[in-house]
């Protein structure tokens, strides 16, 4: 398949991105996409499942705490491979530290890194926040720009962070993909692809823009907490119009089921062997 080449901003004096998978940070990472395939449902269909999923997420939003756009942006960049909980107990004192992006920019690494260490890889973190900041202060006058191109255009800000900070900050259309919006939209069928920018597209196109944020606060508080690796389908209110769902209700392995043949079909168990009647 074709590869997708993501190159990292150099920014001297201020840091640089490592690699952190979806978040953006990284020198350059090459990801080979296979062929894309149809989702299952047709867009209405999927607007229902979403109508469904909204109605047992009636208060979904990012469970990152903020007041503007520069501490969501600050978190979501925190949050990398770190629970939004655990964000949330760190950036009051980074918050306090570092109120704005003017004073980020001249943050000594040492002493961020020991703010944020509790999130883990907090080095690459350290570089990738002051990084930013520095761009932010040295092109956007210290203000955070609120259009997609110049947001993934600063250090350690991939597509997905910079939808966060759209939909949320901005108010604006965003849809972030994250593992569990992945996850939830190719079980559910409403997607077929795991490449978030495919992703993101497929439900994008369906969707009406403004929908596009809340759907994707939906789908991540439903793969927290009830679309999980290992799905409790029982509790999920669109489990009738789930396409793993109704695979996984006709995939029952068959020594589950009671015979009617009278053939076994349970696990084969190897008879006892008298003891002294083994050959030697």
């Amino acid at each position: 398949g074709p590869i997708l080449n993501e190159t990292v901003r150099h920014t001297p004096g201020c840091g640089v991105q490592l690699s952190l998978g979806q978040y953006g940070i990284g020198c350059r990472v090459a990801r080979t996409t296979k062929a894309i395939s149809t989702p299952v449902h047709t867009p209405a269909s999927t607007r229902r499942i979403v109508r469904v999923l909204r109605t047992q997420y009636p208060d979904a939003f990012t469970e990152l705490v903020f007041r503007d756009a520069y501490e969501l942006l600050v978190a979501t960049i925190m949050s990398a491979q770190c629970t939004d909980e655990r964000v949330n107990q760190v950036t009051p004192a980074v918050f306090t530290r570092y109120p704005n992006a003017n004073v980020l920019a001249g943050a000594i690494p040492q002493e961020l890194e020991r703010l944020i260490q509790p999130t883990g890889f907090f080095r690459s973190k350290a570089r990738s926040l002051i990084g930013m900041a520095c761009v932010v202060v040295e092109e956007h006058h210290g203000m955070i720009p609120n259009r997609l191109e110049a947001l993934v255009r600063l250090p350690g800000v991939g597509r997905k962070t910079a939808n966060v900070v759209l939909g949320h900050a901005f108010g604006l259309p965003g849809l972030p993909v994250d593992r569990h919006v992945l996850r939830v939209s190719n079980r559910l069928g409403i997607a077929s692809s795991n490449d978030p920018v495919v992703v993101e597209r497929q439900l994008g196109e369906v969707l009406p823009p403004s929908d596009w944020t809340i759907t994707s606060d939906t789908l991540i508080l439903h793969g927290r907490r009830v679309c999980k690796p290992k799905p409790r389908c029982e509790t999920c209110d669109a489990q009738r119009l789930c396409r793993y769902a109704a695979q996984e209700a006709t995939s029952t392995p068959a020594h589950l089921f009671p015979s009617t043949t009278g053939a076994r079909t349970g696990p084969r168990v190897r008879a006892a062997t008298p003891k002294g009647s083994r050959k030697k």
